[in-house]
């Protein structure tokens, strides 16, 4: 049996979906993974042969101000999941970010490239990545600009003001890969399939910058929308963001055979069963 901790979340409903009867799913009612009490009991009772931890704190700019509460979900609480998995015999899956790079290399990050996060976001999903590996069974998975059905996202953003605006200012400096949570969940699926450990780059394929993924979507949304460009420090977030932080994913596709799809041909999809799933 696989679990899924977090399974309410974006990624979380995906591989739930996706993994059917295989898999059994925990959130936050169930498991607190910042107790290590509620994780011994959570996993000694269930016994799965992987534990896949989608839950995490996931607001970049909050984790400036809530930094304890960070290293506590995105750090600690890997720690925990790791020792009691390992504990089990079970494999672990971390799904970590394109946010422990700094964005400075100029080319697409490979998985042993040295890590430098700008951000307590990055810094608390490097501490996850690390504790991770206190269980020699593991995975991790980077990934980068997730999108999804279920949850707050770029797409859902831009979608809302589109409705409600004629013109908006997206960043046009940041450059990345934006990948839907199907696909992620895709190539979570193939690793554990093929029983890999380590770590691992997942993501749709091609890069674009925040700016054009904007424009795409109103483009494939039939919204006439204009999109101004605004460079990152004009924006003025509190969290530092990598400018340049595109994931290499060969291993993956080497490894696995999985090769994610481009992320226009994933956005077009997207959007059309969002729209078949309106009333």
């Amino acid at each position: 049996m696989i679990l899924v901790v977090g399974s309410k979340g974006m990624l979380g409903q995906e591989l739930m979906a996706l993994l059917g009867s295989g898999a059994r799913g925990v959130d936050i009612e169930e498991i607190d993974i910042t107790d290590l009490s509620s994780v011994q009991r959570v996993l000694l009772t269930l016994k799965p042969r992987v534990v896949v931890n989608a839950a995490a704190y996931t607001n970049v700019d909050g984790c400036e101000t809530e930094t304890e509460l960070a290293l506590q979900v995105n750090g600690e609480g890997v720690a925990h999941l790791a020792m009691i998995s390992k504990e089990i015999g079970a494999k672990l899956v971390q799904v970590s970010t394109d946010y422990v790079f700094d964005g400075g290399k100029g080319s697409p990050y490979l998985e042993d490239d040295p890590t430098a996060p700008l951000s307590i976001y990055g810094e608390s999903k490097l501490a996850g990545e690390m504790n991770a590996r206190f269980n020699p069974d593991h995975l991790v998975v980077r990934t980068q600009w997730l999108y999804g059905h279920a949850g707050k996202n770029f797409v859902e953003t831009m979608l809302r003001l589109g409705g409600e605006r004629s013109e908006v200012s997206v960043v046009d400096d940041q450059i990345g890969s934006p990948t839907w949570t199907y696909d992620l969940a895709l190539a979570i699926k193939a690793l554990i399939e093929k029983g890999c450990r380590g770590t691992y780059h997942a993501a749709n394929s091609g890069f674009v910058s925040w700016n054009a993924f904007a424009r795409e979507i109103f483009r494939l949304a039939g919204l006439d929308v204009k999109v101004n460009p605004i460079s990152t420090a004009e924006f003025g977030l509190p969290a530092a963001r990598p400018l340049y932080s595109t994931l290499d994913c060969g291993k993956l596709a080497q490894e696995t055979g999985f090769v994610p799809q481009p992320w226009q041909q994933a956005l077009k999809r997207y959007l059309e069963l969002r729209a078949a799933k309106r009333p």
